[in-house]
């Protein structure tokens, strides 16, 4: 997962393996609870622990928040245009939304990939969070961006 920010724009481009997992039930677009499904979510924080969350599947299914400390959403309705392809066994993605859904500054992030059915879940992190169960909303485990 790659993030680029182009003027007033962010872009976000995804090139994973694809598992086969089945898409979620509703068509393509703004999908709540899109971490139950296959799926790479990418977490930017900013100051005082606002931070975005933005999930992206690769049968065309995104959810986007912003949050001010952990798991408190201040906004579920932030948008974005995404295009996905699976091919090869691989899917990719490109998505673009407004650069002022994101922190500013954006000082740390974490990436994460899920998949598997409910009884096998997979769960894969850019920077690995300890603990018995997968938790992505443990900002202290947010690595520096560049």
């Amino acid at each position: 997962m790659a993030l680029r920010l182009d003027g007033a724009d962010a872009n976000i481009t995804v090139d994973a393996p694809f598992h086969g997992d089945p898409p979620p039930g509703p068509a393509p677009g703004r999908c709540p609870g899109l971490w139950n499904h296959e799926v790479v979510e990418l977490f930017l924080l900013g100051p005082e622990d606002r931070y975005t969350e933005i999930e992206i599947g690769p049968h065309g299914h995104y959810l986007a928040l912003r949050l001010h400390g952990v798991r408190r959403v201040i906004d579920d309705t932030v948008g974005l245009e995404l295009h996905t392809t699976i091919a090869s066994g691989r899917w990719t993605a490109t998505a673009r939304l407004e650069r002022r859904e994101l922190p500013d500054p954006m000082l740390r992030a974490n990436a994460y990939a899920i998949h598997g059915s409910r009884g096998r879940r997979y769960h894969s992190a850019a920077h690995p969070v300890p603990g018995e169960a997968p938790d992505f909303h443990r900002l202290e485990h947010f690595q520096p961006i560049d």
